[in-house]
């Protein structure tokens, strides 16, 4: 009956998505009428997409969550909302993240799960059946590998890993071990990029021969003065393999993104949502040479990685050019600071996460806007893995490993053409950089002692 009512309450929580808004005008390439109703059922059936297993299929899942801070937290919570899960069980290094999310998920579900510092402890737990990993980046590979080696189930937070090689790792380990594994690329859920597709699919824009993705805005910073790490926080094995450098608040929880050691920059942390929708909805592989330039303008002494970048990366089928400025204005429409640009030869799109704008090419025409409200992306990105675990069945997965794979190796690439200053070049096939030793050189980094890098 629980199971039954969270489910029947997650099902109410989406309904407001599905009345999608649009303006009153209509797309040129299609009558006003149908494409409202074509969009429509198209949106309805995103939003009941979410496979609810029948009362005979249903079995409550046991998990554990490993990092149990902010986004850790986050994903735990949508699968608590989902419903039809325990938490049995999380670890941390931060003692202060263990007592606070322990009290919380207790008060969500009724039970109190096991708390650890060692993520090796908790893959012992008795009757665990998948995890979560809610970790910084550099504390990806390990985890996951271990539990593939357990043969549990993984829902993994977005990139897959820190470096390419520890991605190809992972990818061998889900291989070998045959268990079910969801990426958190959650914008794969979103309604507007899906549409994005349809409508590029349908011929509006033509043949696609550019595109453009940026995300601009101005950070708030942490201190970045050197001092004492907070007495909750196990400092040497928060920094675990990566190089552990001298604690700051600008490098330490939530703020390690803008960190080179630890989240490699704006475009692997958060660019990389754009780059991997980008590839759902062209369809694309893996890119084939990279260029990338930029630097700190106004950020240099407080962040490691670029606050101004713009990356050229080449697909087979056309270049997809990204870039960000964390400081000024960015766009001189503000409204289109965060999406992706599709240059096609009858119309160009953009895609947000909540909007589509259509422009068709020449003279006098007019820009055509269709909003569609963001339903709980990450909620449904949740439900899908649980409900292939449940069914054993990956074609119910929106992100597999492998998949994953590609869009991560695409940002590191492009960060690695930042670094060196230089052209990458990348064989898909071969899974290597062509001709150029220092890039190659960053697509495993070293291990600090006392670590092991899985072999791959």
């Amino acid at each position: 009956m629980l199971f039954a009512i969270r489910h029947l309450q997650f099902a109410i929580d989406l309904l407001p998505f599905a009345k999608i808004h649009y303006f009153n005008r209509k797309f040129k390439f299609m009558d006003r009428r149908s494409f409202i109703q074509k969009a429509s059922a198209g949106s309805a059936a995103m939003v009941t997409a979410v496979h609810f297993p029948s009362f005979a299929q249903y079995r409550e899942l046991k998990i554990g969550l490993i990092g149990a801070g902010w986004y850790g937290m986050v994903i735990t919570k949508a699968a608590l909302k989902v419903g039809g899960v325990e938490v049995i069980a999380i670890c941390d290094v931060d003692t202060l993240h263990l007592s606070s999310s322990a009290t919380e998920i207790e008060t969500l579900q009724g039970s109190k799960p096991q708390v650890f510092k060692d993520y090796r402890d908790l893959l012992e737990v008795k009757g665990l059946e998948a995890v979560m990993i809610g970790t910084p980046p550099h504390w990806h590979a390990l985890p996951f590998i271990a539990a593939c080696e357990k043969g549990l189930h993984i829902y993994c937070e977005k990139p897959l890993s820190y470096d390419v090689m520890e991605g190809l790792a992972m990818v061998n380990a889900v291989g070998k071990a045959g268990n079910i594994v969801q990426i958190g690329f959650q914008r794969r859920q979103s309604a507007a990029f899906q549409k994005a597709k349809e409508v590029i699919e349908e011929g509006a824009t033509g043949k696609i021969h550019q595109i453009g993705a940026q995300i601009h805005y101005t950070p708030v910073l942490e201190d970045h003065t050197i001092q004492d790490p907070p007495a909750s926080l196990d400092w040497d094995a928060w920094c675990g393999p990566a190089p552990k450098l001298p604690y700051r608040p600008v490098i330490g929880h939530k703020a390690w993104r803008l960190e080179k050691e630890y989240g490699n920059g704006h475009l692997v942390d958060w660019g990389i949502h754009h780059i991997d929708i980008i590839r759902k909805i062209m369809d694309f592989g893996m890119p084939v040479s990279l260029d990338s330039q930029g630097g700190l303008v106004t950020l240099k002494g407080k962040i490691t990685t670029p606050d101004t970048l713009t990356a050229t990366i080449r697909f087979e089928e056309c270049p997809v050019i990204w870039q960000h400025r964390m400081w000024g204005t960015g766009d001189l429409q503000p409204e289109r600071n965060n999406g992706i640009f599709f240059y096609g030869e009858k119309a160009t799109l953009f895609a947000s996460d909540n909007k589509l704008v259509l422009m068709p090419a020449g003279k006098n025409q007019v820009q055509e806007e269709m909003n569609i409200p963001a339903p709980d992306a990450q909620e449904r990105h949740v439900a899908g893995f649980l409900d292939a675990v449940r069914a054993k069945d990956k074609s119910l997965l929106s992100c597999t490993v492998d998949d994953a794979f590609k869009s991560t190796t695409a940002v590191h690439l492009a960060m690695a053409s930042y670094y060196t200053g230089s052209r990458v070049n990348w064989d898909p096939r071969k899974l290597s950089v062509i001709d150029n030793p220092e890039a190659e050189k960053l697509l495993a980094r070293p291990y600090r002692k006392g670590y092991r890098r899985p072999a791959f």
